[in-house]
């Protein structure tokens, strides 16, 4: 269990936080790539394949792609496709490639990962448990322009290369995944990956994609940034104190996007990252490569 104070850090001696700065990526535990699993598999798979990693793979141009009995889309116009494993998912997954040649199928295996209780207090009590009328319908409309941006599913393949990390210094404040307990209240899971820096560390794409959504001043989010990276796998930016692009441009891969900040449901200046893909969130710091 762990209590995140963002204030505490980010106020420590200048050397004490060069030294957290320094060692926070050291510190993150990095599932490696199975590669017995993949050598028995078509698709030339790589990935990470645990609870909320994920996989990339090459198979026939607009092909049907099928997981876990579902149609999911279609593989680029060169053939790469993604895949997603949530949070919580089970223990195997199928992958299924249809074209006009046949269809091919990968069963993986995806390894449970342990996620811990973390405890948020300091928090304004409208962001926790709000009750005002004026909140409550600003929350609705921020609600539907994320529901709109999550229905982008852009064509390309830009996933296949990985990511970067958006910030290049940062304390690791909070794991994805984690139990949330705010104020005291239990939450649903934290599905983003905290990074705390200071407000105005600058923000940089992870990856080439095309911004869906960039609003300043979201209620829980504050300034938001969301980037389809292609077939509907959007990366979000939350809480920045600056917004540097707008919805409809293409941004490339270590492009400045916004800055860090504390707006929206926040107790300190910090990056929440996050992932989906379609209906799964995955963390977004195991896609760096």
């Amino acid at each position: 269990m762990s209590t995140v104070d963002r204030r505490h850090i980010l106020t420590l001696g200048g050397g004490a936080v060069a030294a957290l700065l320094g060692s926070a990526v050291l510190a993150q535990t990095r599932p490696a790539d199975d590669q017995a699993q993949t050598r028995t598999q078509p698709f030339n798979l790589k990935g990470r394949f645990v609870q909320s990693g994920y996989c990339v793979g090459l198979a026939a141009p607009k092909a049907e792609l099928w997981v876990d009995g579902t149609q999911r889309g279609y593989t680029s116009d060169t053939g790469w496709f993604y895949t997603g494993f949530d949070r919580d998912a089970g223990a195997t997954c199928t992958i299924d490639v249809r074209s006009a040649q046949g269809k091919q199928t990968a069963t993986l295996n995806i390894a449970a990962m342990t996620y811990d209780i973390q405890r948020v207090d300091g928090l304004p009590p409208q962001t926790v448990t709000p009750t005002d009328p004026d909140v409550l319908a600003r929350i609705a409309r921020d609600t539907a322009l994320k529901n709109a941006a999550f229905t982008s599913h852009a064509p390309g393949d830009a996933f296949k290369g990985g990511f970067i990390y958006p910030l290049t210094k940062f304390v690791v404040s909070g794991h994805f995944g984690n139990q949330r307990v705010l104020n005291g209240v239990p939450k649903s899971p934290h599905m983003g990956f905290d990074m705390a820096a200071p407000t105005g560390t600058p923000i940089r794409a992870p990856q080439k994609g095309l911004v869906v959504l960039a609003e300043p001043d979201m209620f829980f989010e504050g300034g938001l940034t969301l980037i389809d990276h292609g077939q509907g796998l959007i990366s979000m930016y939350l809480h920045q104190s600056q917004v540097g692009v707008k919805a409809g441009d293409t941004v490339n891969q270590g492009q400045l996007i916004g800055q860090v900040g504390a707006k929206g449901r926040a107790t300190g200046p910090h990056l929440c990252w996050r992932l989906k893909w379609l209906d799964r969130h995955m963390d977004p710091s195991l896609m760096v490569v």
